[in-house]
């Protein structure tokens, strides 16, 4: 990959523009990784609100009351949709960092930057809703690695496509099984004396 490597620390060239290649990851990775503090913050939170309301739960059980105990439930149920959701994407970025900085070491742009922009452009589509903030600045840091992409394609006279690819896909799924296992550590399944609403108990075990 000689057009490539010739400008990796250099300025100028279609390849880099304003910044060497090199500087342009080291950016991307430092803004990658602010946004994986953010969801770990996020979803410590999470976890202490799933706590509280965890608590309320099991007291309303005790003294059966059902009702109470079921909208307590219900809440859990949510909270931990949306804490799965969360730490899904916290691995998801953790992965994508360690190809960055392998792109760093080694210089091997096109197939790391391919799925690591796939990966962020979905996570920045699953956030959207639950951590709108880190959604954004996704979305910015998408848009910048898909013109790192789009820069190498025209110093290599090859069109490179961003999107879904099988290695995208294997970060998302590693990261989702991954994230099945810590919910189970995590968090306590809610016992079973009052009948929970629908779905809560599979939730739980999430």
């Amino acid at each position: 990959m000689p057009n490539i490597m010739k400008g990796w620390e250099k300025k100028g060239g279609l390849l880099h523009r304003n910044a060497p290649l090199k500087e342009r990851i080291g950016t991307a990775m430092y803004r990658l990784k602010a946004q994986e503090s953010k969801l770990q913050g996020v979803s410590m939170r999470m976890q202490q609100h799933d706590k509280v309301l965890f608590e309320k739960c099991v007291a309303a059980q005790a003294t059966k009351d059902a009702q109470r105990a079921a909208m307590y439930a219900n809440e859990v149920a949510e909270v931990r949709k949306i804490s799965k959701i969360i730490l899904r994407a916290e691995l998801a970025l953790e992965q994508v960092h360690l190809r960055l900085e392998t792109v760093e070491e080694f210089g091997d742009v096109v197939v790391a930057m391919i799925p690591v922009a796939g990966v962020v452009h979905t996570l920045k589509n699953q956030l959207a809703g639950v951590v709108p903030e880190v959604s954004y600045e996704l979305g910015q840091i998408g848009d910048d690695l898909g013109k790192i992409v789009v820069d190498i394609g025209e110093s290599t006279g090859q069109a490179w496509e961003i999107g879904a690819s099988d290695e995208a896909q294997k970060i998302l799924d590693d990261a989702t099984a991954v994230a099945d296992q810590r919910m189970k550590e995590r968090f306590p399944e809610i016992p079973a004396l009052v009948p929970a609403p629908e779905g809560t108990h599979e939730f739980a075990r999430k």
